[in-house]
């Protein structure tokens, strides 16, 4: 069940939009503002995030802002709603890192839609890092020297050979008995340790060094 984060402060609007979704089999999390919605991000991503733009406490492109700033939060889709209208101001979202913008007032339909274009493109990113890790594999000649043991916590090499298969953190966190967000934590910390600022450059890095998962068929989802 995919999880999609609504962030709106009108409650009329938020409750229809989460009764819509939830009726489709969706499972969703709301937020009134940017601030609260950062917050749910931390303690568990969802697959997808639907905010409104203008919102107290923090507006909806300081919080698309904040969240792309984050290692979790750079390639999840990312959905603008606004009442507002101009060129100017759909342009300024996509500059802020949205992949889409919908104007209020909408059709369900049309939310769902671009919901669901947003996460299949989003699986076939994830499915073309797989098939180009399974065709490394395949490829790269074995190293002659072992690569270097990595400086990491035995709890955080356990999440680094996940990830470099392809696995996301809600596959990680089922394969390995952990939630999600301890699944984010180690990963985050494997980044800093190893200088390196997405989960795909981190890929790169392990195969540039010599580093290959068990040799096992690996799944696109």
């Amino acid at each position: 069940m995919k999880k999609v984060l609504i962030v709106d402060d009108d409650i009329t609007l938020r409750t229809a939009v989460i009764r819509y979704l939830q009726n489709r089999g969706y499972s969703v999390q709301e937020a009134t503002s940017g601030a609260e919605a950062l917050s749910l991000f931390e303690q568990n991503p969802p697959d997808i995030v639907v905010s409104d733009v203008m919102m107290p406490e923090m507006d909806g492109l300081e919080f698309c802002r904040r969240l792309r700033a984050t290692r979790s939060g750079q390639l999840v889709p990312f959905i603008f709603l606004s009442s507002r209208k101009d060129v100017e101001d759909r342009v300024q979202g996509h500059q802020m890192g949205a992949d889409d913008y919908l104007i209020k007032p909408f059709d369900p339909k049309e939310l769902v839609a671009k919901i669901e274009s947003q996460l299949e493109r989003s699986r076939r990113i994830h499915a073309e890092i797989v098939r180009l890790m399974q065709q490394s594999q395949i490829e790269a000649p074995s190293p002659e020297v072992p690569p270097k043991p990595l400086p990491l916590t035995p709890a955080e090499e356990k999440v680094f050979w996940e990830v470099i298969q392809g696995f996301t953190n809600k596959q990680i966190g089922d394969r390995l008995f952990i939630s999600p967000r301890t699944v984010q934590t180690h990963l985050s910390n494997i980044l800093s340790k190893l200088h390196l600022e997405s989960r795909s450059q981190l890929i790169r890095y392990a195969f540039e060094r010599g580093y290959r998962p068990p040799a096992a068929p690996l799944e696109a989802e």
